[in-house]
């Protein structure tokens, strides 16, 4: 049996609702101001918090570690005697990179000049973890024994982390990266 659909006439619509839009647009400058407001709130803690100290690029340990002064004056000196050689270092592998890429851009294959100059940048950045790893171990002794172990195991982790996770990458999935794709 077919089902007989009737329309049925009702009242006329009228849209022409004043009040509403005036209501949305209200509603939507007051979100957009309390939006505005505070993240203009949030950004000026955030400016005071990180900028309060500019010149102290330790008072990310003193707070997560909870160091006393004492032991920050100790970590200061350290950190004060380890920045010329750290910064020795750093000028010795920028150098031996571009001897490298000078020795790469002479040709397309790779020389045995180039592979000497490898080998020697491989055994500069060795240098520098090791003097790395040394520098963290003796900032560790400097705070109390929890906190050291803790610092020392982060300090190792993220020393050592970046080529850990990229072998563990290719161990883990069988793609070494050196595939040739067409």
């Amino acid at each position: 049996m077919r089902r007989r659909v009737t329309w049925r006439r009702s009242r006329p619509i009228h849209c022409v609702d004043y009040e509403s839009p005036l209501i949305l647009l209200l509603g939507a400058l007051a979100l957009g101001a309390a939006i505005f407001a505070g993240s203009y709130f949030v950004a000026q803690r955030t400016t005071v918090m990180c900028c309060a100290n500019p010149a102290d690029d330790l008072s990310w340990l003193r707070e997560e570690f909870h160091l006393s002064d004492a032991e920050m004056t100790r970590i200061r000196k350290l950190h004060e005697g380890y920045q010329p050689q750290c910064a020795e270092m750093c000028a010795k592998i920028a150098a031996k990179k571009r001897e490298l890429e000078s020795v790469l851009g002479r040709g397309t294959n790779l020389t045995a000049e180039a592979q000497t100059n490898l080998a020697e940048l491989a055994g500069l950045r060795a240098q520098c973890q090791a003097q790395m790893l040394r520098h963290f171990a003796t900032v560790s002794q400097a705070m109390p024994p929890e906190q050291g172990r803790r610092y020392l195991a982060e300090m190792q982790k993220l020393t050592l982390g970046t080529h850990e996770q990229m072998e563990s990458r290719m161990e883990g999935s069988g793609d070494t990266g050196h595939e040739h794709h067409p």
